[in-house]
């Protein structure tokens, strides 16, 4: 992997299935799950997903190169899957590793235009997928090193997160930019009980980017306001500047040098570092440090006609990833992270919608309307020049 500007995207790995609704009212798709009933549906579409696939594949999509490294099985979904990321790229098969005795894990995923996602999911072989896995030393040829979804990689969250912290632990040694982002957890699943503040405590000190979504973070750091603010309607709507400074800053006290938190139709929520931290990010760290640091902004999200929110975050981080990685300004990767989001809902897949680096930022360029989410708070300007809000704590 010759080259600085590359990424090895790490963790969980499944084949989607997509089943196809566009035929039905929205009565109609309420009533699927009614025991006896025969619902005729349109053809379903078979895609990567997961981190590994979502992130991976949008990154290589945007110009960067990128390594692959995740476990499947060695069955018929295995297959696919292969199939389906060889003929993106052939390279990016490499660091995919078949185990004979596992089955490769799916998600059925039911999903429309007016709903949020209903995921069914079949953990597979990414139950096993462990520190072991990682080459350290292809890791050691990148500029950034990202995992993803924790709360699905169950080697990942047993024994206090040991697994995990050693994979960040000896990322960040090879001087790799470390990221990682979540998934929430399945309440009634083994992760939806771990203890996920001792296991942050514990890995975040290695992880330079967090990006996670504001209802993984209410889960993990919250759990009692997220069940709150669930009885009350999306959480997204109920969001204020004053949780996201509190949340961020508990994170950056563990240890994180940037917190991305991912809003939906509501945007996204950063805070950096002061430039001293930004100096330790490794082999990807910002050109000009100064004019990343201290930074706390609200991206708006770019209006679109929704078709599916598959993948949807996962597609804003390799926007904001791509920017980075290309040596572009924060305005200009908060942006590109915003705009790869929303191309991302304009198809039911994770990747068809996505459009290259220079189109993207063309579409931007041309006048892409806005959702503004209205901060209404002590201190929040919006800023006409950067299109987001400029927050209190910025200095």
């Amino acid at each position: 992997m010759p080259g600085f500007l590359n990424a090895v995207v790490a963790g969980h790995f499944c084949l989607d299935i997509i089943p196809n609704f566009e035929n039905l009212s929205q009565q109609q798709f309420g009533a699927l799950f009614k025991p006896g009933r025969l619902v005729q549906i349109g053809p379903a579409k078979f895609s990567g997903g997961g981190c590994v696939s979502n992130t991976g594949l949008a990154l290589q999509h945007l110009g960067i190169s990128t390594r692959l490294i995740a476990r499947l099985g060695d069955d018929p979904f295995g297959q696919i899957l292969k199939e389906l990321i060889a003929s993106r790229d052939p390279n990016l098969v490499e660091g995919l590793l078949l185990e004979p005795q596992e089955v490769t894990s799916y998600t059925l995923i039911i999903s429309n235009s007016v709903t949020d996602r209903l995921f069914l999911h079949c953990t597979g072989a990414n139950d096993t997928f462990n520190a072991g896995d990682i080459d350290y030393q292809v890791v050691a040829q990148a500029a950034l090193f990202h995992l993803g979804y924790p709360p699905v990689l169950r080697q990942m969250y047993l024994d206090g997160g040991s697994h995990l912290r050693e994979v960040m632990q000896r990322a960040k040694a090879t001087l790799v930019t470390t990221s990682m982002d979540m998934s929430l957890p399945d309440r009634a699943a083994e992760a939806g009980s771990v203890d996920w503040h001792s296991i942050y405590q514990a890995v975040l000190p290695y992880v330079d980017i967090f990006l996670p979504s504001l209802e993984e973070l209410l889960y993990t750091l919250r759990n009692d306001l997220y069940a709150q603010m669930c009885s009350k309607g999306e959480i997204a709507d109920q969001v204020t500047p004053k949780l996201l400074e509190d949340l961020s800053s508990e994170l950056m006290d563990m240890g994180v040098k940037m917190v991305l938190i991912k809003m939906g139709p509501r945007g996204m929520y950063l805070r950096t570092a002061p430039e001293s931290v930004l100096k330790l990010m490794g082999r990807a760290k910002p050109v000009g440090e100064k004019s990343w640091a201290n930074c706390e902004r609200w991206m708006p999200a770019y209006k679109v006609s929704v078709v599916g929110t598959t993948g949807s975050g996962d597609a804003a981080i390799a926007g904001f990833l791509s920017a980075l990685l290309r040596r572009r300004s924060l305005d200009e990767a908060l942006g590109m992270g915003a705009a790869v989001g929303a191309c991302n809902v304009e198809a039911a897949d994770s990747i068809s919608g996505l459009r290259t680096w220079d189109a993207t930022r063309e579409r931007m360029r041309n006048g892409w309307e806005q959702l503004s989410p209205g901060v209404d708070s002590p201190g929040w300007n919006w800023d006409d020049t950067k299109k987001m809000w400029v927050g209190p704590l910025e200095k």
